[in-house]
This record gives structure tokens, sequence and C-alpha cells, in this order.
């Protein structure tokens, strides 16, 4: 495909300054995005000859698909506010207007963001995944024996995940359950306890491992939850390195399974612990990554493997072309 003059590529995200003017705070904006982030990604597109075009959220992009406005590719990390499968508007509305999306597509998305069904698919596909429930009322009975881990089934950035969240008994997990029903309003993931390492790893494409990083808390963090309160403060809480032993490298290909079963798709992150035994199990998947260019998990793990954020861009940004048949610079 020929595009006369220079790529038009859109930018849809959420600003988190948008919905704190809205009313929201705290936890509530933890992953909506910094003014930063989005500056970092337009400097890459337009290093490369792309004309940007910084969209915003959800209610500024339909207006503007109503006008029956055109981008060659929109780049899109919007979370989205309400619903289970908030993360799949965006991509919906521009697949029904027949505009290239980079990033996962809408299917994709909705299965994903809901943590119960991506373990489902990826359980179903032979990728090993700890047993689980999904509790919708605080006091279901569970099959599940203890320990267990609870965490609200449609959250990201580590929301409503404590060291709480570990629960050693049925009294313990009817608390957790009902307040991160009452506070989250869905339902409570509960696992099977993995007592082991945990590594994130980061993919492009259709399933390239960047690298596997391994997660570990220092003293001073939350123990034995790697929630919000450690991720925003994973300076002075936690301590990340790559891990290339054998173990590591089995992570990486849990990840790579689960990536390629969810048909995830240009860029994001795969969560992996591994049981008592050391044997990695799928935990969550994040085909919306945070791209920070300094704070983001997969932006840490592509730097210490030595990926520069321009090189982790246009490699997430150059998939998607590619898979559009659009001209890209590489480099």
């Amino acid at each position: 495909m020929t595009v006369p003059g220079p790529l038009r590529i859109g930018l849809t995200y959420d600003l988190a300054s948008d919905w704190a003017a809205d009313g929201l705070s705290g936890q509530d904006l933890a992953e909506f995005d910094a003014p930063e982030t989005i500056d970092a990604i337009a400097a890459v597109l337009a290093a490369r000859g792309c004309a940007v075009d910084r969209i915003g959220r959800a209610r500024a992009l339909l207006p503007r698909l109503l006008a029956e406005e055109r981008w060659d590719l929109v780049f899109n990390i919007c979370e989205g506010r309400r619903g289970l499968a908030r993360e799949a508007l965006v991509p919906a509305l521009l697949e029904e207007w027949g505009i290239p999306c980079a990033m996962s597509d809408a299917a994709t998305l909705a299965a994903t963001h809901r943590k119960d069904h991506a373990k489902r698919i990826a359980r179903d596909q032979g990728v090993p995944t700890a047993d689980f429930a999904v509790l919708t009322e605080p006091d279901e009975a569970i099959t599940l024996a203890f320990p267990v881990f609870a965490k609200p089934v449609a959250e990201g950035t580590g929301k409503g995940i404590s060291g709480a969240s570990l629960c050693h008994d049925a009294a313990a997990l009817r608390d957790v359950a009902a307040m991160l029903i009452g506070r989250f309003d869905q339902p409570v993931l509960v696992e099977s306890w993995l007592p082991g390492r945990e590594f994130t790893v980061g993919i492009v494409g259709a399933g390239e491992p960047v690298a596997a990083m391994e997660v570990m808390m220092t003293e001073a963090a939350e123990s034995g939850a790697y929630g919000w309160l450690n991720k925003k403060d994973y300076e002075g809480r936690m301590r990340y390195r790559l891990a290339g032993d054998a173990e590591a490298l089995a992570a990486r290909d849990v990840a790579v399974a689960a990536w390629r079963a969810l048909g995830c798709r240009d860029g994001g992150r795969v969560d992996v612990r591994s049981d008592a035994h050391g044997r990695p199990h799928f935990i969550e998947i994040n085909p919306l990554p945070g791209l920070h260019p300094v704070d983001s998990d997969l932006v840490i793990l592509a730097g210490l493997a030595g990926w520069s954020y321009d090189r982790l861009l246009a490699t997430i940004v150059g998939h998607a072309c590619a898979r559009n048949g659009l001209p890209w610079r590489a480099v």
C-alpha cells in the first residue's frame, strides 16, 4: 500500500489529568497516562516523518469518526473507564470505521481484560495456569486449597492487590472478597497461591520475546503482592533483574504460548509465576502495557535488555505497519 505524503498516525490515550478533572483520584487513576508518555510516543513517530494527531480518549475520538475523519493508523493505548471489556472500546470503534489500529484488536482486549477469561483460553490451549475460581459474592464456597490469592477480575496496574490478597483461610478470603467487590463493583478472581519466583516477559509482534525480567521485593515492599502500592513506589520497594536461567527461559516460553493463544499482537507483557517446584504458570497478560519512558515495566525490562525506548516503540509500530501494508522506517 502506498500512502501519499507522511504517514498520518492518530494517538488514542487516557490522560490521568482528564479523568482527575472528572472527579477521579488516587488508585482510580493508576492505569491512565501522564503527558510525558504521549510526548515520548509522539516523538518516536515524528522522528520517522509521521504526521502525529493527538486524539485523546474515546469520547474525543467518537465525534471525529462521526465526522468521517481518517488516519492511516491509530496507535491505541486507551484503557477506558467503565465495564469489564472497557479496553476493547476504541479498537472496536476503529474496526467499525475500517481504520487500522496498532496493538491488539477488540476481541483480544475484551478477552484479556477479564483475567478469568484469559486464563480459561490459555488453559484450553495447554498453557500452564494455576487453578482458580471466580466469586460474585463474598461468602461463595470454593474448592481450592488454601492459601489462595484474591484480586479484582478486571483491573490493571496492581489495582486491588495488596498484602491482604494472600488469604490463608476462608474467613480472610471472605473479608477480602467483600472489600474488593464493594470497592471495584466486579467479581473477584481467586487463584491457588504460587509461592515461587515471579517474572514479567516483554513480547513484540506475534510472539517475539524481548526478555524475561524477574520481579523481586525489597524489605520495604508490601509482602506477597506486586500490587498498586509496590508498583507506585517501585524504586524503593522493588528490585528487577534480567533472568536467563532454565526457570526464566521456561517462564519466557509460557509467556509466548499465552500471547499466541490469546491472539495478542504488536507489543505487551505477560506475567508468570512459579509454583513450589519451580514450574512457571501463566498469571495474566497485558496487551496494552504502560509505555511511560521511565517508569513502565515493559520499558524497564526492555532497557535492561539493551533496547532503547525508541527501538521498543519503533518495533511495536513497525509490526502494526507491516500487518497493514504501511511504509515504516525502522531506524
